[in-house]
């Protein structure tokens, strides 16, 4: 059920997507023309979405079939100041009385009927079988009307309409899709969702962090430019893979995996046949409803006078951009630009918490939004005001982690250059798959922050020389020739390392920093909205989402066989199924040390573990690689590689490009691993390592 606090998006989507960045699709003939099919099937759903987002306000609600969207019983008036309990309650009682009407005409009773059994019975086909009814005793369904917040929802695009466009236009993305945010979030960039989806986006934290910077001091997310720019890399990959932009547009909620499934299993294209027909565990009502509610909002956005009279739009406004150079306060920021902490808050909604209460700087390299009106600086000038004291080499350090909805010890791990080994000594772990959201880990380093121009450091219990000469800029060769130190792993707390001699220390200090690139930029942050509180997404949410986040095929077929992934071997088969390998190995003729191959088939024993339990754990584990992967790394972009006679795969994936094999694979899903040959092409992803300092 679509709440008040939500909009459109946040319970419509389940916000998980296969994703990574895009490959410039190529234009189809469907394209050409209109880009989004509307098959004639499909009006009556896109008809009930176009009331929902035009007609029926937020205090009004529709009891209907969850199939036949046409077929709605009732338009239910909910009273002011109703909570979401009373709505609730509201909807039960509704949705009982129905049932009860519709489950004595299943019984075969058509004739001395009352008025309302007639009137409920009057809108279906004369011919509904009792079947039919039955079934449709269990499809009923509460959805609130959203027309109040969709015009709201008008109103704030104007704020990021034009840098959208400008975003999908550069990816070769339909423009129309800029509509799309009506749908996730009634462009609010502070929506959140169950699943952990936030933003005008609703992007989740596993498929946001593919294309932004997800942690604990900067959530990009939050912020509408970089989640913008990061949505229409998505879209433009959803179509490089499913080549049907109505395809792609429900890749968007149910990825590009589930809807590569949809496709091979009815052997069709056509997104009205998928809409009607398509029967999957995760396929659901908002799966189902995505693209048709998508079309319904770019109809109404199109035509908003006629649904809403004039409205006025916010307005974009000029800001300033400034790539931090160092990492440094907030307060130092605000105060060399002349404004309050609030005011750069406002502006700059991926910074978290812990950067506006002090215990974490502004990172390095993040890009500062100053709305131009408030300050006649240039960003050089902003640079040139910070007191070289206020310039770190370094972030703040950790000494403790609170786990976050959706971590795993590995991600943990990787993003403090730790092992998993060594989180779970430290912290008496008894497993390395069991930590919960809110419990706080030790780390086994705390780290150091260096201010620029420091010319020594006192050795804290901890410390390593490698971890302090990084931090400090230098390498761990030059601190053990400015100390005299004979071996790297003779320290001791309390000790005083040189960082630098007296006269470079002093010249460091001195020198002009760098200028940031000035740019002018148009565009402004809507007025916030109350922030949306809801239960923690379930283990099992957790991981459907997971598994919509990449093209991998899931399923078991009805041997007991799966399609082997890149990166599973015989003994993670074994281990989540509680079984030998060699019982795998004699169920499947595989001679001892020869490794499965990507792309094949292999049959499993489920005596011990059941398929969804497997299914969850693999899953799980696919997660795991990816989160961790992209703690330290990003994908920039694409090259379309034509194979050469002599040319091996895993040489150009190891040695020339330095691709993991599983991400090669999701840009590549039909590819056979064991089968490439000259003249193929193969897409490698380009990768960048992320500053492991921010």
């Amino acid at each position: 059920m679509l709440s008040r606090q939500t909009g459109i998006g946040v319970l419509l989507s389940l916000l998980a997507w296969g994703a990574i960045l895009a490959v410039a699709p190529s234009w189809s003939a469907e394209t050409v023309g209109n880009p989004f099919m509307r098959p004639a099937s499909l009006e009556p759903d896109i008809d009930f979405w176009r009331q929902i987002f035009s007609e029926i306000d937020s205090d009004h609600a529709f009891m209907h079939d969850s199939r036949h969207l046409n077929v709605i019983y009732e338009t239910v008036r909910i009273p002011p100041g109703a909570t979401a309990r009373d709505r609730r309650r509201i909807a039960d009682q509704k949705r009982d009385r129905y049932r009860k009407t519709l489950e004595l005409l299943a019984n075969g009773q058509r004739e001395s009927l009352d008025a309302e059994q007639y009137r409920v019975l009057g809108l279906w086909p004369k011919d509904i079988s009792s079947k039919e009814l039955k079934e449709a005793a269990r499809r009923i369904r509460f959805q609130q009307g959203l027309a109040d917040r969709f015009r709201e929802g008008l109103q704030r695009s104007g704020a990021w309409k034009s840098y959208i466009e400008e975003q999908l236009q550069a990816h070769d993305v339909p423009l129309g899709l800029a509509a799309l945010p009506h749908v996730e979030s009634s462009f609010n960039p502070e929506a959140r969702s169950h699943v952990g989806a936030s933003g005008l986006w609703q992007f989740t934290r596993s498929t946001g962090r593919r294309f932004m910077t997800i942690d604990h001091v900067v959530d990009d997310r939050r912020d509408p430019f970089s989640s913008s720019e990061a949505a229409a890399k998505l879209l433009a990959y959803n179509y490089s893979v499913l080549q049907s932009w109505p395809l792609a547009i429900t890749a968007y909620n149910h990825g590009v995996g589930g809807m590569r499934r949809a496709v091979k299993k009815l052997g069709t294209e056509d997104i009205g046949v998928i809409n009607r027909k398509y029967q999957s565990r995760t396929f659901g009502f908002a799966s189902r409803n995505f693209y048709v509610a998508f079309l319904a909002a770019l109809e109404v956005e199109r035509n908003a006078e006629q649904y809403f009279g004039v409205l006025e739009l916010s307005a974009p406004t000029a800001y300033i951009e400034i790539k931090v150079p160092r990492f440094i306060p907030a307060k130092a920021l605000a105060s060399a630009i002349g404004v309050s902490t609030s005011t750069l808050r406002e502006h700059n909604p991926a910074l978290l918490e812990s950067v506006w209460e002090g215990t974490k700087h502004v990172p390095r390299k993040h890009v500062l939004r100053i709305p131009a009106a408030l300050s006649d600086k240039t960003a050089e000038q902003i640079i040139a005001a910070i007191p070289v004291t206020q310039r770190y080499a370094s972030q703040t350090p950790d000494q403790y982690h609170k786990v976050r909805s959706g971590e795993s010890l590995s991600v943990i791990a990787a993003r403090y250059d730790a092992s998993v080994s060594e989180l779970v000594a430290l912290n008496s772990l008894k497993s390395r798959h069991r930590i919960r959201i809110g419990q706080t880990l030790r780390l086994p380093f705390a780290g150091v922050a260096i201010p620029d121009g420091a010319a020594t450091y006192k050795v804290r219990s901890g410390d390593s020389l490698s971890v302090i000469a990084r931090n400090a800029g230098v390498t761990q060769a030059q601190l053990m020739e400015l100390n005299s130190l004979q071996s790297r792993d003779r320290i001791y707390a309390g000790q005083t390392l040189y960082l630098a001699s007296s006269a470079a220390a002093v010249k460091k200090a001195a020198a002009t920093p760098t200028p940031a690139q000035h740019v002018q930029q148009v565009s402004i942050i809507a007025d916030p909205v109350a922030d949306l509180k809801y239960a923690p997404a379930s283990a099992n949410q957790m991981a459907v989402t997971a598994a919509l986040s990449d093209p991998n095929d899931y399923e078991i077929a009805a041997d007991d066989s799966i399609e082997i992934h890149a990166g599973e071997t015989l003994g993670h088969y074994a281990d989540w199924l509680g079984v030998k390998t060699q019982r795998l190995r004699d169920m499947n003729g595989i001679a001892y040390g020869k490794p499965v191959v990507v792309g094949r088939h292999i049959k499993l024993d489920f005596a011990r573990v059941g398929q969804q339990e497997f299914k969850a754990r693999r899953i799980a584990w696919h997660r795991d690689v990816r989160d961790a992967f992209f703690v330290r790394h990003k994908v920039i972009a694409t090259t379309e590689h034509k194979v050469k006679p002599g040319e091996s795969l895993w040489v150009l994936m190891h040695q020339r490009y330095k691709v993991p094999v599983w991400l090669l694979q999701q840009y590549n899903p039909e590819l056979d691993f064991g089968a490439v040959r000259s003249g193929m092409r193969v897409v490698f992803p380009t990768i960048e390592t992320v500053d492991q300092e921010a």
